[in-house]
This record gives structure tokens, C-alpha cells and sequence, in this order.
């Protein structure tokens, strides 16, 4: 469980570093769209795993590379908006999240279903 430290540095990352995105993105990771889900602090406040959502490319996991690749440009883009807020910038870890696509592709299946169960009901009416 984070402390409350935790959440608030991490709350902290989560806005500031969306407004890197935002202002820069475009210069760190091309035409993508890339949201923050969620940032976790490990307890000594060292260390930010950030979990990101990337839309409009086929290829998720290399804008992820790319953006991990920029590390050292956003953590300084980041540390000029935080520096006064914390004693320390933490190191920048990015992982993909990849849980609506899971929520997406459930929600397909889910339909399947539901179509392949009136396909079946019809048939028995027509019999």
C-alpha cells in the first residue's frame, strides 16, 4: 500500500508530465497519442513507473521504446517543472498499458457472443 507521500509525488509526475506531453510530445514520440494511466513511487521516492496508453499507431510498444529512449529529455522537462516540489527528480521507468485494449477487446467478444446466441435462437424458431 503507498503512503501518502507516494501518491501525492506520484499525482504530482502524473500532471506535470502530461503537460511535457503535451507541450513536447510531439517532438519526443511523433504523431502518437499517449495518455498517463498511472504513476507508481517506489517508498524511498527514487523511482517512477509510469504506465502509458498509446493510440493512432499500429505499433504501441516501440513509442514506448522511443519515449524510454527520450528518458533523459523528459526527466529534464520534468524536473524543470517539479524542482522546487521535491528534493529529488526520480529516475523515469515507462511501461505500456495496455488494459483498455484488453477492455476493448473483451467488449468484442462479448458481442460475438451475444450475435452468435441470436443466430442459434433464430434457428431453433425456424425448426
Amino acid at each position: 500500500m503507498a503512503s501518502i507521500r507516494q501518491e501525492q509525488v506520484a499525482s504530482l509526475i502524473k500532471q506535470h508530465l502530461g503537460d511535457v506531453f503535451i507541450k513536447d510530445g510531439r517532438g519526443i514520440y511523433g504523431g502518437a497519442f499517449v495518455t498517463i494511466t498511472n504513476v507508481r513511487m517506489t517508498p524511498d521516492l527514487m523511482i517512477a513507473r509510469i504506465y502509458l496508453s498509446v493510440y493512432n499507431v499500429e505499433d504501441k510498444q516501440e513509442v514506448v521504446d522511443i519515449v524510454e529512449s527520450q528518458n533523459y529529455l523528459v526527466r529534464k522537462l520534468l524536473g524543470q517543472r517539479i524542482r522546487n516540489k521535491v528534493r529529488r527528480i526520480p529516475e523515469l521507468e515507462f511501461y505500456l498499458d495496455d488494459t483498455l485494449d484488453e477492455v476493448f477487446r473483451m467488449g468484442q467478444l462479448f458481442d460475438k457472443l451475444r450475435e452468435d446466441e441470436g443466430k442459434e435462437a433464430d434457428k431453433e424458431e425456424e425448426e
